[in-house]
C-alpha cells in the first residue's frame, strides 16, 4: 500500500486528487494539508511514501518544503511530487547542473 499525503492550499484541487487515487486498490490517501507548514507536520507525523504537493502555497512553498523533507533523517523514504505547468523564476536554474566541458 502506498500511504500518499496530498498538500494543496485549493480544497477542490485535493478532493479531485483524492477521489483518483481512493479508485486505486494500492493507494492510501493518509492526509491532507491546505498550507505549506500543516504539510511540513504532517509528513513528520505520518511519514508517508509520497507528499503530493502544489509548488505554492501559503506558509512554506514547495520548493521549500521539499528541502526540509530531505534534509531530515527521519523523513528518508518520504518521496515528493511537485506536478506543475509553472516554471516560479529561479528553479530551473537550480535544479541545473553545469555539464563537463
Amino acid at each position: 500500500m502506498i500511504r500518499v499525503l496530498l498538500a494543496d492550499d485549493q480544497a477542490l484541487v485535493r478532493a479531485g486528487v483524492r477521489v483518483l487515487l481512493d479508485a486505486q486498490d494500492d493507494i492510501e490517501v493518509v492526509g491532507e494539508a491546505g498550507d505549506g507548514e500543516t504539510a511540513l507536520r504532517m509528513t513528520a507525523d505520518l511519514a508517508p511514501d509520497l507528499v503530493l504537493r502544489d509548488i505554492r502555497m501559503p506558509g512554506v512553498d514547495g520548493l521549500s518544503a521539499t528541502r526540509q523533507i530531505a534534509a531530515d533523517q527521519r523523513l528518508t523514504g518520504v518521496r515528493v511530487v511537485i506536478p506543475t505547468r509553472r516554471s516560479p523564476r529561479g528553479w530551473s536554474s537550480a535544479r541545473r547542473r553545469p555539464r563537463p566541458t
